[in-house]
């Protein structure tokens, strides 16, 4: 079934050639030109994926990404401008995948994607199954269950935990985190691998504030732990 993809930037040259694209590419595309129609463009197509530029008239990118994170986890990746470093952060830590800065290549964006639904696809060799104490991940299902209760991920987080879980007490740098959960080590990635880390934990954690499974070891990197008690 072909993958939909819904586009939303607010400069229609941006929007036509990523269409163009990504059509080429053989998804099948929808535009919005702001955040309120992006919404429900969303809600009424329910596309695969979204490419969302934060700089947005009303409705920003932000509470765009916010609303959609409320109803889904699709995959996200922003567009945004150089000097939008902290709204990056923020994006990412409200759930989006990636990051692509203006200006840009479309073909980076199209290989951005391609890359995103691959590592997200059901390309997973059968019956891979990572169990740290009360925490069973299905790689096959793209599941993670805590105690028997569903923990829903972004795709990127979830890599980033299937990462830390396959390889329970070892350190990882923020740099070996993002190139085996995605590939490619991109600019930024010390910081952005502390938004993913912190939403996970919100996510996974009893106590975030005091987490159990994901241990920060300071100068370093992350470590993924079964807790003595596992809640």
């Amino acid at each position: 079934m072909t993958k939909k993809i819904l586009v939303v930037d607010d400069e229609p040259q941006i929007a036509k050639v990523l269409k163009a694209y990504l059509e080429k590419a053989g998804y099948q595309v929808f535009t919005a030109a702001d955040g309120t129609s992006a919404v429900t463009t969303f809600q009424r197509e329910k596309p695969d994926f979204m490419i969302l530029d934060l700089n947005l008239p009303g409705m920003d990118g932000l509470e765009v990404c916010k609303v959609v994170r409320h109803d889904s986890n699709i995959p996200i990746l922003m567009l945004t401008a150089r000097v939008e470093e902290a709204d990056r952060l923020i994006g990412l830590e409200l759930g989006a995948d990636d990051y692509v800065i203006k200006p840009f290549s479309p073909r980076e964006v199209v290989a951005r994607v391609k890359t995103i639904f691959r590592r997200t696809g059901s390309e997973v060799k059968p019956a891979n199954i990572i169990e740290v104490g009360n925490l069973v991940i299905n790689l096959d299902q793209h599941t993670i269950l805590l105690a028997g209760k569903a923990i829903e991920l972004t795709p990127t987080e979830f890599e980033i935990l299937v990462v830390l879980a396959k390889n329970p007490r070892r350190v990882f740098s923020r740099f070996q985190i993002m190139e085996q959960a995605q590939g490619n080590a991109y600019e930024g990635y010390e910081r952005t691998i502390d938004a993913h880390i912190k939403n996970i934990r919100l996510k996974l954690e009893p106590n975030p504030k005091k987490p159990i499974y994901i241990h920060t070891v300071f100068g370093v990197g992350y470590k993924l732990e079964e807790p003595d008690h596992a809640e």
